[in-house]
């Protein structure tokens, strides 16, 4: 199916990828220190969840321990 192409309506918005502003933003206004502090801390705290998640589960993960003795319930040693 064919699409008719309208004409825009106003020229500016066809020029619009060729339009430069003169006119420049504002500065971006600081962090205050509470804010970094806010920023650092959570970072931290991330990483040493990462961390102990780590820490916590490489036992569980470790294959070099031998099971110690099978367990065996009691219905299999006929009490």
């Amino acid at each position: 199916m064919l699409r008719r192409r309208e004409p825009v309506p106003f020229a500016f918005l066809a020029e619009a990828d060729r339009f430069r502003s003169n006119v420049t933003p504002p500065p971006r206004e600081r962090a205050s220190a509470g804010e970094l502090a806010g920023r650092w801390l959570m970072g931290l705290t991330i990483v040493a969840g990462l961390v102990g998640s780590l820490v916590l589960g490489m036992p569980a993960l470790s294959q070099d321990q031998a099971p110690s003795q099978s367990r065996q319930s009691q219905a299999s040693q006929g009490h």
